[in-house]
């Protein structure tokens, strides 16, 4: 019989937390992926095979459970941002990001044994120009550090951002309605 243990392969609080609010109950069991060695891929399909292989990994570890792996990027004119490497490459990413748009691309993959499902959702995030001085005090607070792109619109960068297209917490990291209709599909449902 299958078992409907949900396992988020993710140690973001901002995907743990779009779950709970969601109304699923989940245990956490990160993946250990090296995220550089897609380098050689596109944005989106970067973030689908990322998505994948994390799933992927941690149903190894539980088979007998259904997995949700899940991986964001950050994308302007085909140049991949993703988490920066310390506060000056954030700084980097932030003066790239000011008073342009770009994409944010998140795939989600749930896996169970036998059974591989994935999506990508994209959406569009405009920027309103920045001061050095803002973009600098705003890496400061460290924030920018474990996100794609140097921001997480959630948090203090949500007042740099003047306009979205698309669905919000496919930006924050988890396309939560999309999420909800592939779990389903999977027997899994909310709890709460």
């Amino acid at each position: 019989m299958e078992s409907n243990r949900l396992i988020l392969a993710s140690a973001s609080p901002r995907r743990r937390e779009l779950l709970q609010e969601a109304g699923y109950l989940f245990e956490i069991d990160p993946a250990q992926k090296e995220e550089n060695r897609y380098d050689f891929l596109t944005g989106e399909a970067k973030t689908e095979s990322l998505a994948r292989d994390k799933a992927l990994e941690v149903l190894a570890r539980h088979k007998d459970c259904v997995v949700l792996g899940s991986d964001t990027l950050v994308l302007l004119e085909g140049e991949c941002l993703g988490k920066p490497k310390n506060e000056a490459d954030a700084a980097k990413m932030l003066e790239k990001l000011a008073g342009r748009s770009h994409r944010v691309c998140t795939s989600v993959c749930v896996a169970r044994e036998g059974r591989v499902s994935s999506f990508r959702q994209v959406a569009e995030v405009t920027f309103r120009p920045l001061s050095q001085k803002e973009i600098l005090d705003y890496v400061a607070t460290g924030e920018p550090m474990d996100k794609a792109g140097a921001y997480g619109i959630q948090g203090k960068a949500a007042k740099f951002v003047s306009r979205i297209e698309g669905d919000y917490t496919a930006i924050v990291g988890l396309p939560v309605c999309r999420t909800c209709q592939l779990l389903q599909d999977f027997g899994i449902l909310p709890k709460k």
